[in-house]
């Protein structure tokens, strides 16, 4: 008699497992700040400086003192120049200096008169025509940034704007995680790679290997270093072989297919040969069978083999799982509540992961076709509604959506 088979982990479990094994790793690398967007920085960023350093003015127009100026029309000479990056001298009483954006305001004023507020008046005077208020157009030093603070914490993951910013406190080189090493490969003798057989050539069974594209592009994502071991034979021992050379220089080995239980599915017991293995049922749809497990001193994730399920087991786990590995803080996207523009009236008994896209009325369609095999739903939808077990849905009803502008980042 078989032994009674293991109950679905609830996804939220798995996760918490899998995190739990993935222990920063070691090593740190210094890289220009050109390159480190979507690297995770090793260290806080403090400022050595203010920033602005000193006050400046956000328009082109007139430096004043305010006082000075009580109605509209008054008439004041011009005592100098300041364009941007230029030393200001103290303003002259009773008079005003000519300023350009980002200049820095000189000693005695305390307000800035926009060019548009003003008329010649004169060859070195002007007229105000609205009265100024004290601080008006004025960027105050520090107000970006104050000197010792933290501007960037450890484990933030670098995006654009967050380059920018470590610029502006004169950063040029930035101390990151080291980026994690990952074996790829796919295992099916049914697989194919495009570009070695013409489509009208294709045997009856054979289907071209997609699983292996989207997965080394979302790896590269990630900030991973990636090797690319190809197709591998339904054989045990060339999964054996294949495994074992993999483990020696990476950090993880990510495979999809072959980590059920069938006779040529060759992965779990050549891994249980080489290290340990737990093989989980996880209570998702799609992507249920997902398996974790030691090779040496590597991490091991065997991923399913249809697409779909794939696609989304890499974005609920092993994106997670990779961030921490690179010491990120900020693991998991921060779902939205949006409308739902459909009806689910039947919903499936395990927590779904439904690909959805924004309608320009600010709510969700769903892709018609929901099965794990159908990759275009994936490359059509923007995002992932996530839902309860058994949870029906009602047209207008607001539910959870895990965006792929994050996922996918």
């Amino acid at each position: 008699m078989s032994a009674p088979r293991a109950p679905l982990r609830p996804l939220d479990d798995a996760l918490a497992e899998l995190l739990a094994h993935a222990l920063p790793l070691d090593g740190t690398e210094s890289v220009s700040t050109f390159d480190a967007d979507g690297r995770v920085l090793a260290h806080d960023l403090v400022s050595a400086l203010q920033v602005p350093p000193q006050d400046n003015s956000s328009m082109d127009g007139y430096a004043v003192r305010s006082s000075e100026i009580a109605d509209e029309g008054v008439q004041l000479p011009v005592s100098q120049r300041i364009p941007a990056g230029a030393a200001a001298q103290p303003l002259t009483p009773g008079s005003v200096a000519r300023i350009f954006t980002g200049a820095t305001i000189p000693q005695g004023a305390d307000a800035v008169v926009m060019q548009e507020d003003t008329e010649p008046a004169g060859e070195h005077a002007v007229r105000i025509m609205r009265v100024p208020s004290p601080g008006q157009w004025i960027r105050r030093s520090g107000e970006d940034v104050t000197r010792g603070a933290v501007v960037l914490a450890k484990g933030a993951r670098l995006s654009a704007a967050a380059l920018g910013l470590a610029a502006s406190i004169g950063m040029d080189r930035l101390s990151v995680a080291r980026r994690p090493r990952v074996a790829l490969f796919s295992t099916g003798d049914e697989l194919v790679m495009p570009g070695d057989v013409p489509p009208e050539q294709m045997k009856p069974g054979s289907i071209y290997n997609s699983n292996r594209f989207f997965l080394s592009a979302l790896l590269r994502r990630l900030g991973c270093e990636v090797s690319d071991f190809g197709i591998v034979p339904d054989r045990r021992d060339a999964t054996v072989a294949a495994l074992g050379k993999a483990s020696q220089e990476h950090d993880l080995i990510l495979t999809s297919g072959g980590v059920s239980v069938g006779e040529e599915d060759h992965i779990k017991p050549a891994v249980e040969h080489l290290g340990s293995l737990d093989l989980w049922q996880i209570a998702i749809k799609p992507g249920k069978p997902f398996a974790y497990g030691k090779v040496g001193a590597a991490h091991f994730m065997g991923l399913p083999g249809n697409p779909v399920s794939s696609f989304v087991t890499f974005l609920l786990l092993v994106r997670p799982f990779l961030l921490k590995l690179q010491g990120a803080t900020q693991l998991t996207p921060i779902a939205m509540r949006l409308p739902a523009h459909f009806e689910l009236p039947r919903a499936d008994k395990r927590r779904e992961f439904l690909r959805a896209r924004r309608d320009a009325e600010g709510g969700l369609q769903l892709f018609p076709n929901q099965s794990s095999g159908v990759l275009t739903s994936a490359a059509w939808g923007d995002g992932l509604v996530d839902n309860s077990p058994g949870a029906a849905i009602e047209r207008g009803q607001l539910v959870s959506f895990l965006s792929f502008a994050e996922l996918l980042a």
